[in-house]
């Protein structure tokens, strides 16, 4: 077994000095999936077996509306399918050894770095990522699948055994601590049974396999789901489930279903032969599962993130250039549409008028357009529905603050949603400050004393991500002790709130953003898809 190494395919490609080599590849894995895996019809997988619905949901590219694929509309009916072949193929499945499933899971991380650069040219069409930003959410993929490899084999699929020794006593009658004949005793954690996995639009590859590779390689089955309605993002999806059918992953164990939230991931949500969901999206979206799984009596585990608004400060005694660059880095990749994505700043009212310039000449920079072009870093917004949230927070931010760079439109002479990076100045009370717009929208306010402006950051029901900007020790101490979010990170340069790497950075929501407490990419995830068993054998 060898030892986890993440995959950072650009950086090793810069590192040796073949930077135009990674950008040949790339241009010519667009090539290739445009001749040949556009357009297509695509079925959904129940049992291994193709299921067409009779209805289709067709899929465009956000970058200009080429046609992606043509998916199956898959309702109720078809998820109670799915689900009771992901049910009968769960005893099989859970009785196959660990070694054996992340054998399983190390091949398809293995296929998967091979197929990169033409999942990454999927996956920039298809939702409108750069190809530095696709090529990387592959790369995180790639290292769940071989982290949570790692991370069961190092664990000896988390089985711990213990005894207890004989006594030289003994007694008529049992009772706690009372002296007898010596016990084996083993510790078992055991799959729950069912998982519907429900992917978001955002980084449908890295957190689809990372959910879905959570759920299985710990025994469980798995009902997947992409995101199928207005922010479609299925084409992946289809080449995940390619990727874990050679791998070795059985019929059954792992079934494609495209749909409506509304249908499909609402059965998901209340059918009692599902036992746990992995959910990635909106907060209002998780909590209205939880509430309608646990109001019809149906007890499920929930493994899930559900967004932020994120924070950073920028004190007195900031490094200004690195806190600009990171800012704007953390705001305006993938124009905004993270859930880390940096979203309020918070900066001391005696150096704004310094930060903001330096802000300025960082976000100028970025060039807004297609994105499978290299010099672009801003693609377009995911659809129609996100361009009609922008322009509304564009309009409230007019009336309500100061504009300072963006708020319009750009015509970027394709059919897409393409949008200006946006700073505006405001009041913290201001609704942009406190609500998930999803969108490259940076707020920014002043402070004036360091405690209000950790106290202004934590006044969210989020608690993601958060970043300082400081080079004074007892500030930083002082927002590594209080600030309340699972992700933190102090003058980091590359980005201020986005970024997290797969066993570096546990990547974990707290108060709205997530329930468990425990995050992705670390050592306490996988412990979620399962229970534990304590098994006592007296001997």
């Amino acid at each position: 077994m060898a030892d986890f190494k993440n995959e950072f395919t650009y950086k090793k490609f810069v590192e040796s000095g073949r930077e135009a080599e990674f950008d040949r590849a790339f241009d010519e894995a667009v090539a290739r999936v445009r001749s040949s895996a556009l357009g297509k019809k695509h079925p959904i997988y129940i049992s291994g077996e193709e299921v067409f619905t009779g209805a289709e949901i067709v899929e465009y590219s956000p970058i200009d509306r080429t046609v992606m694929g043509k998916f199956q509309k898959g309702d109720r009916e078809t998820s109670k399918l799915a689900i009771e072949s992901a049910s009968s193929a769960f005893d099989e499945w859970r009785k196959t050894g660990y070694k054996e499933r992340v054998a399983i899971f190390e091949k398809a991380a293995d296929l998967l770095s091979k197929r990169k650069f033409e999942v990454s040219a999927i996956l920039s069409m298809e939702n409108g990522k750069s190809r530095y930003e696709s090529v990387g959410e592959v790369d995180e993929a790639i290292d769940f699948l071989r982290y949570y490899s790692a991370d069961m084999a190092k664990n000896k699929g988390y089985t711990r055994r213990n005894a207890l020794l004989a006594s030289t006593a003994s007694v008529k009658s049992g009772f706690q601590g009372a002296p007898g004949r010596a016990e084996k005793v083993c510790i078992a954690m055991k799959p729950y049974g069912v998982f519907g996995v429900i992917a978001p639009f955002n980084f449908p590859v890295s957190i689809s396999v990372g959910m879905s590779a959570g759920a299985l390689i710990t025994g469980n089955t798995v009902v997947f789901k992409p995101s199928s309605t207005d922010n479609m993002t299925m084409l992946t999806g289809i080449e995940i489930y390619r990727i874990f059918s050679d791998a070795g992953v059985p019929p059954g164990v792992f079934n494609f279903v495209t749909g409506p939230g509304s249908e499909v991931g609402d059965e998901l949500a209340v059918n009692n032969k599902v036992k746990g969901i992995a959910f990635t999206g909106s907060r209002a979206t998780g909590i209205n599962m939880l509430k309608k799984s646990y109001s019809l009596d149906r007890q499920k585990v929930f493994v899930v993130e559900m967004g932020g608004k994120n924070p950073v400060i920028v004190s007195k005694y900031a490094n200004f250039d690195n806190a600009a660059s990171g800012i704007a880095s953390a705001a305006f990749g993938f124009a905004g549409q993270k859930c880390s994505a940096a979203s309020r700043v918070y900066v001391h009212e005696s150096v704004k008028e310094q930060f903001i310039s330096k802000l300025l000449d960082s976000v100028r920079a970025f060039k807004v357009g297609d994105p499978l072009k290299k010099e672009n870093y801003m693609g377009p917004l995911i659809s129609g529905t996100a361009l009609e949230r922008y322009k509304k927070a564009a309009q409230e931010a007019a009336s309500g603050g100061r504009v300072i760079y963006g708020g319009r439109q750009v015509d970027s002479g394709l059919d897409g949603a393409y949008v200006e990076p946006t700073i505006v100045e405001a009041e913290h009370g201001n609704r942009l400050f406190h609500e998930e717009l999803f969108l490259p929208f940076l707020m920014i306010t002043t402070y004036n004393k360091f405690r209000d402006a950790i106290a202004m950051a934590n006044d969210t029901d989020y608690g993601l991500t958060a970043g300082l900007y400081s080079e004074k020790n007892s500030e930083i101490k002082e927002f590594l002790r209080d600030i309340e979010a699972g992700v933190v990170y102090v003058n980091r340069e590359t980005s201020a709130t986005t970024g997290a790497i797969v066993g570096l950075h546990t990547f974990v929501g707290w108060k709205g953003s997530g329930l468990t407490g425990k995050g992705s990419g670390s050592r306490f995830y996988l412990q979620q898809f399962m229970r534990e068993q304590s098994q006592a054998l007296v001997k």
